[in-house]
């Protein structure tokens, strides 16, 4: 499944889930997810099309929100690729573009996280 979303919100901030109140509309994101199931979970791709960006990482409760673990391969294209293996289960996630937090400006599945910004929901 592919979903292409023009004029995503970059949001400005560091930490866990921590963010001002800034936003400042990039040019393009494309994240997009496919699933693929292998003997101990599920191979969840994840991708994130921003051209401009020097450093993409994947966070989330699936690697405990560690800022350096995921980092995501840059393609020619602009597109930011990361795979990951995901049992079943629910999911909170968000991207780390050059240092800054984003929601995947895609997926509408969110939740509010303890410092009142949304985190992105992946269910498998």
């Amino acid at each position: 499944m592919t979903t292409k979303f023009t004029g995503a919100q970059k949001e400005e901030g560091k930490g866990k889930g921590k963010g001002c109140k800034t936003r400042t509309a990039i040019k393009e994101a494309t994240p997009t997810t496919a699933r693929r199931r292998c003997g101990q979970g599920i191979n969840q791709q994840f991708s994130l099309m921003a051209p401009e960006a020097a450093e993409v990482y994947l966070v989330g409760d699936f690697n405990d929100w560690q800022h350096d673990k995921d980092k995501m391969r840059k393609l020619k294209s602009g597109l930011h690729k990361k795979d990951m293996m995901l049992k079943p289960g629910r999911y909170e996630y968000r991207f780390i573009v050059d240092g800054h937090w984003w929601t995947d400006p895609t997926n509408e599945q969110r939740c509010r996280n303890a410092y009142g910004e949304d985190n992105s929901v992946l269910e498998i």
